[in-house]
């Protein structure tokens, strides 16, 4: 799901705005105000006044769209437009996908994609934290199918999206991840030239 201008990287705010009458505007404002109480951050002195006024007009002309950063930001479309696509055309992903998945550290998981056919398998790894440099990882969900081996079908270090490259995650030498990262990996067959887990 992609939310308010996300598949191009808009920067504009996302503010509360409601467009009301003038005797209630004034309790929405306030109720507003005592929504967002429950936040610490936003309780500290001098926040309140901070807050966008709902009813003022200005507040929703922030939250305006700026239709020239889809152009500035042309890597951020391709990026959304090639996982609408793997979305779309991968029959690992397409229709209800079975997947079972497994955090492979504090701030990285898998998530296997099960099919009929080996070769239709994808393996997505999702790393929030720092670069993963292991031998291997004690996790079964990693492991390719018998006689296949992982190969990227996907990456979002690819320089297309403005990423820094990334060699592929699994060598002989065991698994390097790199750090606010993803990748689809997929099968293919034989293992030579690369470690299976």
């Amino acid at each position: 799901m992609l939310f308010q201008g996300q598949e191009f990287g808009a920067t504009t705010p996302f503010l509360y705005f409601a467009d009301l009458s003038s005797d209630l505007a004034p309790k929405v404002q306030e109720g507003r105000a005592e929504f967002i109480a429950q936040f610490p951050s936003l309780t500290a002195p001098g926040m309140r006044e901070r807050f966008p006024v709902p009813h003022d007009p200005a507040t929703f002309e922030r939250c305006r769209l700026d239709w020239s950063e889809r152009s500035a930001n042309e890597p951020i479309v391709r990026l959304h437009r090639d996982l609408l696509a793997l979305r779309r055309q991968d029959r690992a992903f397409a229709g209800d996908p079975e997947c079972d998945g497994a955090v492979i550290e504090d701030e990285a998981f898998v998530l296997r994609f099960t099919a009929a056919e080996a070769a239709d398998e994808r393996l997505l790894i999702v790393n929030f934290g720092r670069d993963i440099v292991a031998g291997s990882l004690a996790e079964p969900l990693v492991a390719p199918p018998g006689g296949f081996r992982w190969r990227v079908r996907w990456s979002s270090e690819d320089p297309e999206y403005g990423g820094s490259g990334a060699a592929p995650p699994i060598d002989d030498d065991g698994w390097r991840i790199p750090s606010h990262s993803a990748c689809v990996l997929e099968p293919v067959h034989g293992a030579t030239g690369t470690k299976q887990l």
